[in-house]
C-alpha cells in the first residue's frame, strides 16, 4: 500500500488551486450542514463515512475539511487512482488495493494506526462509485473490521448530493451528521456495518428530500463554504444586463 506523506507547503498550494480554479470551474456552489469538529468527539479518534457517487467526492471532502476543520484528516483512496495521481499522498491520501485481501488488511491496519494516534480517517464504505439514487446502500465489511480494532472511535456519517438546479454547473451539498458512539467490539463487525449502513442511508434520504423540497434552490440549512463559480448562464445574464444599461443611454 501507499502511505500518506503530508507536505504543508504542497497542501497550501493544492488548496489554493482546488479553491480558486478546480472546484469553481466545475461546480456552481458547495454548501455544508453540520460540523466536522463535534464537542462530543473531543479527544476521540473519528472515522468519517461518506456515500460515494462521483470521482470528485474525495476532492470536495478535502476542500470542506481543509476549510471547516481544525483536525488532522486522512482519506482512503483506491490504489489504481493513487498510482495515477501520486501527489494525493501529500494532502493526506493513503491507498487500498481492493483486489488483494492482504492489501485490504494492510490499509485497514494503517487506518487503525492513524485513529490510534488521534487522527481522523475518511472511508467510502461502499467501496465503489454508485449512483446516489441506488437503494439500499451496499457496504463493504472494512469499517466493521476497523472499528472492532479501534473501539474508542466515534463515527460521523457524511452525505453528499450533487444536483443540477438553476445553473449550468451542479450545486453540491454536504451534511456532516451527529457522531455515532458505540461499543463497537461488543456490537460485532456485521452489526456494526449494518448499523452504519442504515444510519448513512437514512441521512442520505433526508438530505435528498431537503434538496428536492427547496424548489431548485439550496436549503437555508446549508451554509456556503465555496465562493460560487460562474456558469455560462451567469455570464450571459451579466452580458444582457450590461447591454440593457448601454441601450438606456440611447
Amino acid at each position: 500500500m501507499i502511505e500518506a506523506h503530508k507536505s504543508k507547503s504542497f497542501e497550501q498550494i493544492f488548496h489554493t488551486y482546488n479553491k480558486y480554479y478546480l472546484l469553481r470551474r466545475h461546480f456552481h456552489s458547495l454548501t455544508l450542514r453540520g460540523t466536522f469538529d463535534h464537542e462530543d468527539t473531543t479527544n476521540k479518534p473519528i472515522l468519517y463515512i461518506m456515500n460515494h457517487s462521483s470521482w470528485w467526492d474525495g476532492l470536495l471532502a478535502y476542500y470542506a475539511i481543509r476549510t471547516c476543520s481544525r483536525n488532522d484528516h486522512y482519506i482512503m483512496m483506491d490504489e489504481k487512482q493513487m498510482n495515477r495521481y501520486p501527489f494525493f499522498r501529500k494532502i493526506g491520501a493513503f491507498s487500498i488495493d481492493k483486489t488483494s485481501l492482504r492489501g485490504i488488511m494492510q490499509s485497514l491496519h494503517y487506518a487503525g494506526k492513524l485513529l490510534d494516534r488521534g487522527a481522523c480517517v475518511w472511508l467510502f464504505p461502499q467501496g465503489e462509485i454508485y449512483h446516489s439514487e441506488i437503494r439500499p446502500l451496499h457496504f463493504q465489511s472494512g469499517c466493521g473490521y476497523l472499528l472492532a480494532e479501534c473501539e474508542a472511535a466515534a463515527v460521523v456519517p457524511v452525505t453528499m448530493i450533487s444536483a443540477m438546479l438553476q445553473h449550468q454547473k451542479p450545486d453540491v451539498s454536504l451534511w456532516a451528521g451527529e457522531p455515532i458512539i458505540q461499543n463497537w467490539k461488543k456490537l460485532g463487525r456485521k452489526k456494526t456495518v449494518e448499523e452504519l449502513r442504515i444510519s448513512l442511508e437514512n441521512q442520505l434520504n433526508i438530505h435528498r428530500q431537503l434538496v428536492i423540497s427547496e424548489q431548485n434552490t439550496i436549503s437555508e440549512q446549508f451554509i456556503p463554504i465555496l465562493e460560487e463559480g460562474r456558469s455560462t448562464n451567469d455570464i450571459f445574464d451579466d452580458f444582457r444586463k450590461k447591454v440593457g444599461i448601454w441601450k438606456s443611454f440611447f
